[in-house]
């Protein structure tokens, strides 16, 4: 996981690229408030099929690789968590 401390973030926000993809993804987010953060990724079931990152971040903006080459071909959801 990158992070970019400096550069507070204002707001959340969250994107990832590319989109579609084949068989990985970066997903880039923002947080403008410290606490945990939880990434999960579920199937089309809503089934939970990896829990990327749940740890503690300060604000800042981020980015971690989801790498699906082991994952059934398919749509995959993923759900970002932070603070309250």
């Amino acid at each position: 996981t990158d992070t970019d401390k400096n550069n507070k973030p204002g707001e959340y926000s969250v994107n990832n690229f590319p989109n579609p993809f084949n068989p990985a993804t970066r997903i880039n987010y923002s947080i403008p408030f410290e606490g945990n953060v939880s990434i999960t990724i579920f199937n089309s079931l809503g089934q939970t099929v990896k829990e990327l990152i749940n740890e503690f971040k300060d604000a800042g903006k981020y980015s971690v690789q989801f790498d699906g080459s082991s994952l059934p071909s398919g749509i995959y959801y993923y759900k970002i968590s932070s603070g309250s």
